[in-house]
């Protein structure tokens, strides 16, 4: 890896972009009379939240060991992605790199960007191919690599991640929206060594707040300032900062879902080995299985029809499902509908 400078991988646009500053949340009163953003006097939820999220990267930064400034919070992963694509992605001009199969707003977002999408083939176990992203990174100017880990739709970690760190010249995005599951190690404890790392996390998987939309990245200072420069000004409502919080405050809740969705996950992984029609339940460190089955259309058609939603992964990966984990009565529902459409 080249000597790192952030200023020369950001836009020259957003170099000079100066950020959306709301006064009063920058400022510290007893008993403001807020006529300031032609708010309704009255109602609830009157008042605009706070966009600098202050509370929430507080907490959070006790809870991860890092500072405040290097936390920026979205709404869901999904608006930090797009972003740092924003941020570092030229339109018309530069690339990103993802690994295939793997989340698709990664090119979804790069796309709307007008950037293109370089996509790494993964070997037959899901795994990355070093050689392969060496030749790739070498013979391609890449701004941006996001690395899933663990994978979506796969459900495999990614080995030896400071690999291709260390062996990237621009932004490397670690998402972590299923590490909680995994029991492995973030990849927030190697901020500090790699400048051009930017770690993802969310809400809405371990923690169970899908609907409350919130998501963190973790970086340098400088990279999270960029961040904070180009996101919408109140881009987290008052309601799910709110909730998040209480949530950060509860130290049981994250590890009662999370003992339970692999309690639930081992219950669902036994039983599959009783299904006639799958050949294959790939490994996972998520909290869902990436499944090969026989005539995975008519399987999944037929589970359609009782109301059972999965994930069909064709054309991607060919005669694969993805299946999540669900309370034990849907998981029980689930078996029992496999059994039958295989009897």
């Amino acid at each position: 890896m080249k000597e790192f400078n952030l200023n020369a991988l950001v836009r020259k646009n957003i170099l000079t972009l100066q950020p959306y500053i709301s006064f009063r949340d920058h400022n510290e009163f007893n008993a403001p009379v807020m006529l300031d953003a032609n708010e309704c006097p009255f109602g609830e939820f009157n008042r605009y939240p706070d966009s600098s999220q202050k509370k929430l990267k507080n907490k959070l930064g006790e809870l991860k060991g890092v500072s405040p400034n290097q936390i920026a919070i979205g709404n869901g992963s999904d608006e930090l992605i797009d972003l740092i694509i924003k941020i570092f992605c030229e339109p018309k001009k530069d690339a990103i790199l993802m690994m295939n199969p793997s989340f698709a707003m990664y090119g979804f977002y790069a796309t709307v960007n007008e950037n293109e999408v370089i996509k790494l083939d993964l070997d037959e176990n899901f795994e990355i191919i070093k050689n392969d992203f060496l030749k790739i990174t070498q013979e391609r100017d890449i701004k941006i690599f996001f690395l899933c880990s663990p994978n979506n739709p796969t459900g495999n970690s990614v080995e030896d991640i400071e690999f291709f760190i260390r062996n990237f010249d621009g932004i490397v995005v670690v998402d972590e929206a299923y590490i909680e599951f995994s029991g492995n190690r973030s990849g927030i404890e190697l901020l500090d060594k790699y400048p051009n790392l930017i770690v993802l996390q969310t809400f809405s998987k371990a923690w169970g707040t899908a609907g409350a939309r919130v998501g963190s990245a973790y970086a340098s200072e400088g990279i999270i300032r960029f961040i904070n420069t180009v996101k919408a000004p109140y881009n987290v409502n008052s309601l799910s900062q709110e909730l998040i919080l209480n949530l950060l405050g509860d130290k049981n809740k994250l590890k009662e879902n999370v003992d339970n969705v692999l309690k639930e996950r081992t219950w669902v992984e036994n039983q599959f080995k009783t299904i006639e029609c799958i050949e294959k339940v790939f490994p996972t460190d998520a909290n869902f299985f990436l499944i090969k089955m026989k005539n995975a259309e008519e399987v999944y058609n037929k589970m359609l029809e009782e109301e059972i939603l999965t994930s069909k992964r064709a054309p991607a990966i060919p005669d694969c499902i993805r299946i999540n984990i669900g309370t034990r009565e849907e998981n029980e529902k689930l078996i029992s509908v496999l059994k039958r459409i295989t009897s």
